[in-house]
Formats: structure tokens, sequence, C-alpha cells
């Protein structure tokens, strides 16, 4: 028998960050130390449908926040129990037993292992059928062995599963909500939108009655556009700001942010356009596998630091980052040594064979997120195919497009995320032989075969340019000076049960 047992200070836990704080505040006084306020940069209807509405920020901050999943990441990426308390790992990999912690529904009801497995094997079908390849791929079931414990049973041992069990779309909640750590509360002199969470373990006395919330434990979480966000920041109304990413970066400068205030995560995952399948001309420009290697290779990554002067950031022109479980370095594409005048020359050279034969290439639609960053990155795009002949316009998000912007932090890091991400099974332009490859690899006998079934998917899905990768996702926060606790995560994960103001 494994044990993944993991042993963590008291602090990593939920309560145990409660406990901690108060602690830390006991050492100095708790006088005017009021509830800490939190604006997430999205839209209130992140809080109304989170689930919905992934990976929003102000979603996964929700879920997090008041429905936990089995376990959770820390602020260091590291895995920590949640709704389960303990776990271990039988057969080789293929049996996780977890043991649930004593946890009631809002409604009060006790929450029993066989609501978490029937509610907990849906989130899993609903991700198989978007990520098929993915760490859960190999579940058969999902069992309560007693009130307490459930096992989860795998066909073949995967990694990752612990990281996938903590992602907010894996989060545990009923109709009425989730099992905290903390819960929504209605208070009366808080303004409308704005969310009060209390702590769902509450302290009692030595007759057993729950003792008064202090302030210092409640969290006000506003979502809100980003302009506002900041704004609410530097009028000292909001101790912190989450959820900022590189469309909204250009608005700190002008804003008169203090550099000292701006906290980067260090994250890694996908910052890029994805080439969606469209029918009609649009869809016949992006078949032709020589314009979508033109279009690859026509943007000039090395712009980008100057747009976005994030310190230590990377661009890239590869899917996958790095090496991580492959058995040797990732693909590179084969015009990634070419000066910039070379791409943009054979990049004419093909759009002029595309018009002999089809006549004036349609307009190309790019959706992007709205903000500043979205409108420089659109810039460049623009003048960039712009040199090899192609047009395009912007649209939002929810339009249709043959270019969609990809931006999302890394759950794990295997190239298999990286490739499921921007597979078939997301409706973009896809390589069906990298798709082939990636089935075999879910059904292959060994570790060894897996692995070179992804690695030959993640070449000919590099070969395939479907997918224009820029580099990785920008993550930002505002941490106000009199914050304690906060702690830049890379995997942009912030839990509020950790944070306090101080008040010295």
């Amino acid at each position: 028998m494994l044990s993944l047992l993991p042993h963590r200070l008291l602090a990593r836990s939920p309560l145990g960050g409660l406990v901690m704080m108060a602690m830390m505040l006991g050492s100095c006084s708790d006088e005017g130390s009021g509830p800490v306020t939190v604006s997430v940069i999205g839209d209130p209807a992140d809080f109304a449908k989170p689930l919905e509405n992934l990976p929003d920020p102000g979603s996964k901050l929700f879920l997090e926040t008041t429905a936990q999943g089995l376990v959770a990441f820390d602020a260091d990426g590291e895995i920590l129990p949640a709704l389960a308390q303990r776990w271990i790992v039988e057969d080789d990999g293929r049996s996780y037993i977890f043991r649930l912690r004593r946890a009631f529904w809002p409604d009060g009801r006790k929450v029993l292992a066989k609501d978490v497995g029937r509610l907990l094997m849906a989130r899993i079908e609903a991700l198989r059928r978007r990520d098929p390849a993915g760490p859960l791929d190999a579940v058969r079931d999902v069992v309560a062995m007693t009130g307490e414990v459930i096992e989860i049973r795998l066909a073949a041992p995967r990694p990752y599963v612990l990281q996938m069990l903590a992602q907010p779309q894996m989060a545990i909640l009923s109709r009425e909500g989730g099992t905290g750590p903390y819960r929504r509360e209605e208070r009366d002199g808080v303004r409308a939108g704005a969310l009060v969470l209390t702590p769902v373990e509450r302290v009692t006395n030595e007759s057993g009655d729950e003792l008064p919330i202090p302030p210092w434990q409640t969290r006000i979480v506003r979502a809100e556009r980003a302009a506002l966000a900041i704004t609410r920041f530097q009028q000292d109304k909001a101790d912190l700001v989450l959820g900022g990413r590189f469309s909204d970066l250009p608005l700190l400068v002008p804003a008169g942010v203090d550099r000292d205030d701006v906290r980067i995560d260090p994250v890694q995952g996908l910052l890029g356009l994805a080439m969606m399948k469209q029918d009609g001309a649009n869809g016949k420009l992006l078949e032709d596998d020589g314009v979508r290697r033109a279009i690859s290779m026509a943007i000039d990554r090395s712009r980008l630091p100057v747009l976005f002067p994030v310190g230590g950031w990377a661009t890239t022109e590869q899917i996958v980052p790095g090496q991580f479980d492959l058995p040797g370095p990732p693909a590179v594409p084969d015009w990634s040594g070419l000066p910039m005048e070379d791409r943009w020359a054979q990049g004419q050279a093909i759009m002029k064979r595309w018009r002999s034969d089809n006549g004036d290439p349609p307009t190309l639609r790019v959706a992007l997120t709205a903000g500043p960053g979205s409108t420089l990155l659109f810039g460049l795009v623009r003048h960039d195919l712009g040199m090899i002949g192609l047009a395009v316009e912007r649209v939002d998000m929810a339009a249709d497009a043959d270019l969609r912007l990809v931006d999302e932090v890394a759950a794990y890091d295997s190239a298999i995320w990286y490739l499921g991400r921007i597979g078939c099974a997301r409706k973009v332009h896809c390589s069906a032989e990298a798709e082939a490859q990636l089935q075999a690899a879910s059904l292959a006998s060994s570790l060894d075969e897996r692995m070179a079934r992804v690695a030959q998917a993640e070449a000919l899905m590099q070969a395939h340019n479907g997918f224009i990768a820029l580099g990785a996702p920008v993550r930002w926060s505002l941490v106000a000076q009199r914050l304690t606790g906060f702690m830049p995560s890379p995997r942009a994960r912030h839990p509020l049960n950790h944070l306090f103001r101080s008040t010295n």
C-alpha cells in the first residue's frame, strides 16, 4: 500500500489557516482589523453560474472558496486536503481511496460518500468529453465504500489524478451550494454585487455554542471590470485584486499603481491563438496546410515583451514549452530559426499561390477578450498578417471566429494537458493523426508506450500549425502592504483563508 497522506503544517488545512491567523493576530492586536476585501477581475455572473463560466477568474475563485473538491492546491501549487481529510493509493495506482471529513451541505444535511461519489462521477464524465486523453481517462467508477469513504477506480494507473481533482471544475456542490471553506452570507450594509463570505468552520465555547465571527475572518468579494478593481485598490477600498491577465496589464501604469504592489504568478500554460474549424471560404482557407504554416510563422513574437514588459516573461513558438514527461525535448517548428523577413517572404509566396487558385482570401475573424492588452495584441496580429496579405477583424469571444484566444494556466505539468487543451474535442483545427496517437496512448499497456505515443502526437500537432503559441500566460495580482499571507502561485491559486489584514 502506497500512502499519499500529505504531511502539512496546520496552516495548510482549510481550518488550520484560520487558526493560524488567529494566533498571528493574537500576537499583535486585532483592534480595527476588519474584513479582507477582494476584487476579482470579471463579471458578477461568474458568481451566479460558476461552472458555466469557467475558466473565468471569478468563477474559479468562487468555486475554490465555497465548493471545495476532495483535494485543493495551496499557494505553492502543492496538494492538500479539502473535503477529503486523507487518502491512500493502492493497486499500483489503480485505486484512490479518500476518507471524507465531517462536513455539511448549506441546508444542514451531512455530506455522505454516496452523494459525493455521484457528483464526482458526473464531473469526471463532463471533463472527459472535453479532454479525452487527460489523467481521468482511465476512471472506471467512483464507489461509496462507507458513509465517509469513497474509492476512485482506474483501469490503468495515471499520474496527475490528484492535480485534476484539485481543479475548480471538480468542485463538489449541490443545488444549494458547496461545503466551504467559506459560505455566502446575507448581510445588511453591504452594497449590491458584493459577496460576504464567512468560514463554514466555527469556533465554539466550552458549552458547544458557536462564537460570533470576528471581522477579520470575513471576506468581502466583488467581481468587476479591471479598471474599477484597480481604482478601488488605489483608493484603499480593496486589499487585494485577483485575476489580472495580459489584457488588463497596460492599465497599471496610467493608474499609478506602485510597482511593489504588483505580484506576478510564475505560471505555465497556453497563451496563443487557436485556429478554429469553420465552413465556407474561411474554412477552406485554414484547411490549406501552407496557409496555416504561413499564419503561424508570420507573428513576430519578439515584439511581445515590448508590448507587455513583464519581468521574466518569455515568448515561445512551441505548443509544449518544455520536456515535462516527454521522452525527449518537444518539437520545434521548422520555421523557428528563420528571420522575420524570410518568414514574411515565404508567407507572401504562399498567399500568392492561394490567390492564383482561389481568388482573394476572406478576412479572418480574431476573437479576443476585452481590454487594452488585447487591443495591443490585435494590432500586432493585424500588422504581421497584413505583411503576408491577410486581412483580419476583431470580434469578441462569444462570436464565431477563425482565430480564438487561448489563455489558460496548465492544470498539471504534462504534455498531455497542452495537447488536450487544443485537441479535436475543443473544436479547434486539429490533426486527425495526432488525435489517433493520443487515443492510442490512452490504451497503451505500459508507461513507456504511452509517452512514446504522446510524443508522436506532440510532433504531429506542432507540424499541423493549428495553434499559434505566443508565450506563457500572464497572471498578476495587486496586494496592499497591509495584507499578510499572500504568496505568488505557480497555479495562480490564492486561498483566501490564509490572508489577513495587519494592524501594525
